[in-house]
């Protein structure tokens, strides 16, 4: 299996590093006194970044990557810092990544095999234009991550380390001639992982989940509506939400007037990679999919329970704000951008669950001096959590391009620098969080 080659976006100049002489010489004094397993459980704990130019210090270090026993070392790590694979529209030969245990941009060599002619090879579907079946990530769990070709409507499961990847089988024809509401992948272990799509309208919803360990489609599951109590969030449409709830009329398309004169439509328009944009929670054992509807409400299906529901609308229907859904430490969150009084802030908020208190929670909010220049921009956010106490946001418009962490323990954020490419700063649409893990298998 071909290694992808990991680049920092720093400088190319090279410098004189201490710690790098040190693991230098660490490798010529003791490491012909390590047998093979106690070198492959050392070099497993090692950030993958890390270990990828440690493999340069001799031959020996550099084969353990191919051994099937260091893959099975690196396994025994719980956890490690989150990557996120950022999103962007120009057709690069490199993927380009956020790495958050070195706060720093990484690209990767693409190893992956030319988008059309995976569609060929596999599918057996031909065209003379790659751009038809372009290849956009729309889910990621785990250390993979998962893409959907915007022209055949195939999946490709990819390992953006290794560059391993493969593409699953067709969907069920059922599925595949309805309209798609949610795509969401779930690493069930270190050696499955599951794809579950949302799909039909509503109130008539079905669920399609694939499975790697059996390498097939499940039978579709049809979802039966279930009305939601609780209340909208200070200063919401508690009508809009009730009917909504009630899975018939939150998905109608409404027009205003903005303040600034414009047509505005209720429906979102959302970037290609982010409009099946879900995450997947446990709650009480049991297995939900969090989806945005076209309308901007929040909905849930119980894949247990095999119902649905929409949660209260956030803001009136008649806002204009940009909203997004995302999974941090287990649980459902939705950040909002919005603008009023003259400015702009992006919120996070929680629902509560109690049952006298069925409603919105806000939990972090961004300093007016970071969200202000945000008025009136039009601004769109995509957000996607890491797992902890993390959220990283895509703010985007035609006049700004801002890319910001959260970290919801202390309500602290912090703008991350821009990425260099070819000498130009690089605009990001969106990013979805993986674990850079070399033993993940497609």
């Amino acid at each position: 299996m071909e290694l992808m080659v990991i680049e920092q976006t720093q400088s190319k100049k090279r410098k004189y590093n201490h710690e790098q002489d040190d693991v230098l010489m660490m490798g010529f004094s003791i490491e012909d006194q390590l047998n093979q397993d106690l070198l492959e459980k050392v070099l497993s704990w090692l950030p993958t970044s890390s270990f990828y130019r440690s493999r340069s210090v001799c031959k020996r270090w550099n084969s353990v990557a191919e051994s099937a026993s260091f893959r099975l070392a690196c396994q025994q790590v719980p956890t490690r810092d989150p990557w996120f694979f950022m999103v962007h529209n120009s057709h690069l030969h490199q993927s380009i990544v956020f790495d958050t245990s070195q706060s720093n941009w990484k690209h990767l060599n693409d190893k992956r095999p030319p988008r059309n002619q995976v569609i060929g090879q596999q599918s057996g579907i031909t065209t003379d234009s790659s751009r038809d079946n372009d290849f956009i990530p729309v889910a990621a769990s785990g250390g993979l991550v998962c893409f959907r070709s915007t022209g055949s409507g195939a999946f490709l499961v990819s390992n953006p380390v290794t560059g391993a990847s493969r593409e699953l089988p067709a969907m069920p024809a059922t599925t595949q001639n309805q309209n798609i509401h949610a795509i969401a992948m779930n690493s069930s272990s270190k050696h499955s992982y599951r794809l579950v799509l949302v799909s039909g309208e509503l109130p008539n919803l079905a669920v399609s989940v694939y499975e790697s360990g059996k390498d097939c489609w499940n039978e579709e599951i049809k979802l039966n509506s279930q009305k939601a109590e609780g209340k909208a969030a200070e200063g919401g449409d508690e009508d809009d939400s009730s009917e909504a709830a009630g899975g018939g009329g939150g998905d109608e398309v409404l027009y205003f007037l903005s303040k600034t004169g414009d047509v505005v439509a209720t429906n979102m328009q959302r970037s290609p990679s982010k409009q099946y944009s879900s995450v997947i929670a446990v709650k009480d054992g049991e297995e939900i999919i969090y989806f945005l509807s076209s309308s901007g409400t929040v909905v849930a299906c119980n894949l247990v329970k095999e119902t649905f529901f929409e949660y209260p609308r956030m803001l009136p229907v008649c806002y204009e704000y940009s909203i997004d859904v995302v999974e941090c430490r287990g649980e459902m969150l939705v950040v909002v951008l919005s603008e009023f009084l003259e400015t702009a802030s992006i919120r996070v908020w929680r629902f509560s669950e109690e049952e006298k208190d069925r409603t919105w929670r806000q939990i972090a909010v961004t300093p007016p001096s970071m969200s202000h220049e945000l008025y009136g921009k039009k601004a769109d956010i995509n957000c996607v959590g890491s797992g902890d106490e993390k959220l990283m946001l895509c703010v985007n418009s035609s006049k700004v391009s801002r890319y910001l962490m959260c970290d919801l323990e202390t309500n602290g954020w912090t703008e991350l620098p821009k990425c260099g490419v070819d000498g130009k700063p690089k605009e990001f649409m969106s990013a979805f969080s993986f674990e850079p893990r070399i033993e993940a298998r497609v």
